[in-house]
């Protein structure tokens, strides 16, 4: 008699790879409705696991993204051992596959990374010429290694569930109106300022936004704080919720605005998975490696020729890719996405 497939799928350490992950449980779930997947990931990550409804457990990985810990691991290996059929190791790296081979796991699937061969025993190589995009090389995980790559427009796209009942309690918390029309502000961006679009541009759109009878919420953990605060100065009743709110209820809020504005970050991905209208700006990285998975996205960037660098900060110096890309070009999207 078949049995459905337990899945133990050890996931990214970066919000919006977490949230590119749903691509693959959501591929899983359409091959097999009936199997079961559990996700090993840090702890910050238990609200975007809990909005998808593929995921039926998470389980937390009691060691830090930079640090080893083998005997934790394995004493985490030794409680899971049995409950699983195949392991799925999304990470590159040699640590993120000890875990499943502590277990036992029969099946542990995996690109060769650091070296991974022993570790993992169902290993592919990553060929960056056939799966360009990481949604491809994410949906190729949960595929068996001969069916070839899937077109971007045939991966299932993520579609986080945001919590309306907690959307209220925090709204009325805060004292935002949830039925007024939103522009969120999404500033920073945990890469480095080559991501990260002037803090005055930002404000300039909240000013429009303002103007033009939009409630602005800027997002953002207690990192984005300073960036948030610049923008908040120049602008008169902004909601600045950097570092103000879970995470959880940050997904909640967010699923509230009209329109998201964001650099290429973490929260950029859980706006497209929430179908907002979003702007999406790109600086040093490029939308075609890590685009928002979602129809109702916008891409700017300026295609420059020292576009993508890949760096945390300009090289050259001059943060052209960002500075010439003026606020009028945000706005002119929001426009023509109506509500204006």
């Amino acid at each position: 008699m078949f049995e459905p497939t337990r899945y133990l799928i050890v996931g990214p350490s970066w919000v919006g790879d977490m949230v590119m992950a749903q691509s693959l449980f959501k591929l899983l779930k359409s091959n097999q409705p009936e199997s079961e997947i559990a996700v090993l990931a840090p702890a910050w990550s238990e609200p975007v696991l809990a909005r998808m409804p593929e995921v039926d457990r998470s389980i937390e990985m009691p060691v830090g993204h930079n640090s080893l810990g083998i005997r934790r691991r394995y004493h985490l290996a030794k409680e899971i051992k049995g409950q699983f059929d195949q392991a799925v190791v999304m990470p590159g790296s040699l640590k993120s596959a000890l875990v499943p081979w502590f277990a036992r796991i029969p099946v542990r699937t995996g690109f060769v990374g650091e070296q991974r061969y022993g570790l993992l025993n169902d290993i592919r190589k990553l060929d960056k010429q056939k799966l360009p995009l990481h949604a491809q090389r994410v949906a190729a995980l949960g595929l068996a290694k001969s069916e070839p790559p899937l077109p971007l427009e045939k991966i299932p796209k993520p579609e986080l569930i945001s919590s309306e009942g907690n959307r209220s309690t925090v709204s009325q918390k805060l004292g935002i109106n949830p039925e007024h029309k939103s522009i969120v502000l999404c500033p920073g961006a945990e890469f480095g300022p080559a991501k990260q679009w002037p803090a005055g541009y930002f404000a300039a759109v909240a000013n429009w936004g303002v103007e033009n009878g939009y409630q602005i919420l800027i997002m953002g953990s207690s990192k984005d704080a300073e960036i948030a605060a610049s923008i908040a100065r120049d602008v008169s009743g902004i909601f600045d919720l950097t570092g103000k709110t879970s995470l959880g209820d940050a997904i909640d809020l967010m699923s509230l605005g009209s329109h998201v504005v964001s650099n290429d970050s973490g929260l950029m991905h859980i706006a497209a998975a929430l179908g907002c209208n979003l702007v999406a700006i790109y600086g040093s990285s490029s939308d075609r490696y890590t685009p928002p998975l979602s129809e109702s996205a916008v891409k700017l960037s300026l295609e420059l020729e020292c576009q993508p660098c890949f760096q945390r900060s300009c090289p050259l110096g001059h943060l052209n890719c960002l500075n010439d890309l003026p606020p009028e070009k945000v706005i002119d999207v929001i426009v023509d996405g109506g509500d204006a």
